[in-house]
């Protein structure tokens, strides 16, 4: 789960035979309507029977929300290197495409996720990711008849509408609901990913004042109805800091509870956007590319994206492009920032070549060909 920096800034808070018999008839009252003379015995009116008021859903009890949403869910377990990341997931078809967050899985060389309505494990793969608005979408590879989650519409959200909050808590792997509200909607917040610190500004967000927590994180956020509403992106712990060794002790006094959630038609959105195979500015489609550089925005005396790191043996390396070094093109593309890589990064795959350009530090222009590798997303 990503934690949170609030932005105080706030909005003020389902016919053939038949229609075709009905209008037959109709018809025939016209043709004989219109041979009848004055004086002619009036016809009577056909009484219209009242329609039936609708009937209002009824709200699920706690335990009847537990059993509608539980068996739609997995839990998913990401390592990337020594460290293993615990997430949820939402299963939105039978045959294993599940919805979850990009940061559950950022970075990861092997994902693997566990169906919660049998408890049968399956590797995951990537089907692709949209980093910026913290959404993935991954495909089980074995299954074939999990249950699909109900999908409600964010849309209809108001405040202080009731919602649970369901995922792989604190990363157990027993699913675990937090019950809140609705508190406000198209919010803004910038999160902090708890195993790595980097950051990323999320908007649009619906705030909640249930209290997600770690592994909650790509879980469902439901309505009353049992309806997923939202995934669960961000939030803090409810409780102040541990204070600084050497501070003097204080209670650990619990504080408002600010989590986060994507929007459902939102994340629907951007997965429907994946599977059909459509890559973006933001949006990745299928294994990551390699070029093995980790970089940031050059100075203001200069553009491009300045390589601050180089992996050992990395696409990047083998061509010479080194520490401090500017990449300043892309396949014939000026690279005036380190977004612009991301973006050209992002219609790449593994296996992909293209001709960079970079600055060394003697202030030479360089150009090489070159590969790309398989990546962590």
């Amino acid at each position: 789960m990503e934690s949170t920096e609030r932005d105080r800034r706030r909005p003020p808070r389902h016919r053939g035979l038949s229609v075709l018999v009905i209008a037959a008839a109709v018809a025939g009252c016209l043709l004989v309507g219109s041979r009848l003379g004055p004086g002619s015995p009036t016809l009577p009116a056909i009484p219209v029977p009242a329609a039936a008021p609708a009937v209002a859903p009824t709200p699920l009890s706690p335990a009847e929300i537990e059993a509608r949403v539980v068996p739609t869910l997995v839990t998913i377990n990401s390592v990337a290197g020594p460290l293993t990341t615990a997430g949820t997931g939402i299963v939105l078809t039978a045959d294993g495409v599940v919805l979850t967050n990009h940061h559950v899985i950022d970075g990861a060389t092997d994902i693997s996720a566990t169906a919660l309505v049998d408890g049968s494990r399956h590797p995951a793969q990537v089907l692709g990711y949209d980093r910026f608005r913290d959404v993935a979408v991954l495909r089980l590879d074995g299954a074939e008849t999990l249950p699909t989650a109900g999908l409600g519409r964010s849309a209809d959200l108001h405040l202080r509408d009731p919602v649970v909050a369901i995922g792989n808590a604190e990363g157990g792997g027993v699913p675990m609901s937090a019950p809140g509200e609705v508190v406000g909607v198209n919010q803004s917040v910038t999160a902090r990913n708890a195993s790595d610190g980097s950051r990323n500004r999320l908007t649009g967000m619906i705030e909640v004042d249930a209290d997600i927590r770690p592994g909650d994180s790509g879980g469902p956020l439901v309505d009353a109805f049992g309806k997923v509403v939202g995934v669960s992106t961000a939030g803090n712990t409810g409780m102040r800091p541990t204070p600084a060794p050497g501070a003097p002790p204080t209670t650990r006094a619990p504080v408002p509870v600010e989590s986060y959630a994507i929007p459902i038609d939102d994340a629907v959105a951007l997965a429907d956007q994946i599977r059909a195979g459509q890559a973006s500015e933001t949006v990745h489609i299928g294994p990551t590319p390699l070029l093995g550089v980790a970089v940031t925005d050059a100075s203001e005396a200069q553009t491009g994206a300045k390589v601050i790191a180089v992996g050992p043996g990395s696409p990047a390396e083998q061509v010479g492009v080194r520490r401090g070094d500017v990449i300043v093109g892309w396949g014939g593309n000026p690279i005036r920032s380190s977004s612009d890589l991301t973006v050209e990064m992002n219609a790449r795959h593994p296996g992909d070549r293209v001709d960079l350009a970079w600055i060394d530090d003697s202030g030479q222009r360089r150009t090489a060909s070159l590969v790309l590798g398989t990546g962590a997303p």
